[in-house]
């Protein structure tokens, strides 16, 4: 179902224990965020149990602090997520398909991020899942449902250096993202038309790691990771009988 107006402006909106304003958008399928900008002056949204693969196309919301996500099929973090969020303090992504470590990236955009939750997700089960996401979101003071400690802080700027100056890990871990790349922020402009993906083969995925283990220096592995997010194979990573262009989209 898609998040009409008409949708919206017929949803419960409420005072909620927390005496928030909430917006109850829960259980519908919705598989894309449009037309949110009817919906002024909330405090937090609910869209838990519903279809979306991106996180983004928000409008700018300064009020907003609580988002509820649970249970959809994010696998994408849209990086200008912040610029329309900054207030965003809140974040609940328990049971989304969120896989690789660099897909958080857009998490550095909300510097009043303290509670995130992200049970659930394949990222959860990678090596230093907990001190990257320390390391990434400073800000954060509860990671899925416990304290952050002083002493993970540490382990994690031992592990991954600093921002102005990431470990060798670091900048490794920043450049391999999902293997699968989401372009639903603009199915909010196209509707009718359903999210096209573009999936590396086994071949051309360990080509683009070789190339980020063997670039020379921080820039080269962000131009690469800027043409992985643009839904664009690295030329260095097509195979020879890919050289004619065929980019492989998928419906």
């Amino acid at each position: 179902m898609r998040l009409t107006v008409e949708l919206i402006q017929s949803s419960l909106s409420y005072i909620n224990p927390l005496k928030d304003r909430e917006l109850d958008l829960r259980g519908h399928k919705i598989p894309t965020i449009e037309n949110l900008g009817i919906a002024k002056d909330q405090d937090a949204i609910d869209l838990t149990d519903n279809d979306l693969s991106s996180l983004g196309n928000f409008p700018f919301f300064p009020r907003l602090h609580t988002l509820l996500l649970a249970r959809n099929r994010i696998n994408h973090i849209q990086p200008n997520l912040g610029s329309s969020l900054p207030s965003l303090s809140t974040l609940v992504l328990t049971s989304n398909n969120l896989s690789e470590l660099a897909d958080l990236d857009p998490l550095r955009s909300l510097p009043k991020l303290t509670h995130l939750i992200l049970m659930e997700n394949p990222i959860t089960r990678k090596e230093n899942y907990r001190y990257w996401v320390i390391w990434l979101a400073p800000s954060v003071r509860f990671l899925d449902y416990q304290k952050v400690k002083d002493v993970e802080r540490e382990k994690a700027k031992e592990l991954f250096g600093t921002v102005e100056q990431p470990s060798v890990l670091a900048s490794k871990i920043m450049g391999i993202k999902s293997r699968t790349f989401d372009s639903s922020a603009a199915a909010a402009d196209r509707p009718t038309e359903k999210a096209i993906r573009v999936k590396l083969t086994d071949a051309e995925r360990k080509r683009v790691e070789r190339m980020i283990r063997e670039a020379k220096s921080l820039q080269e592995i962000t131009r690469l990771e800027k043409e992985l997010n643009e839904g664009r194979i690295p030329g260095g990573a097509l195979g020879a009988s890919d050289a004619d262009g065929d980019e492989r989209m998928q419906m």
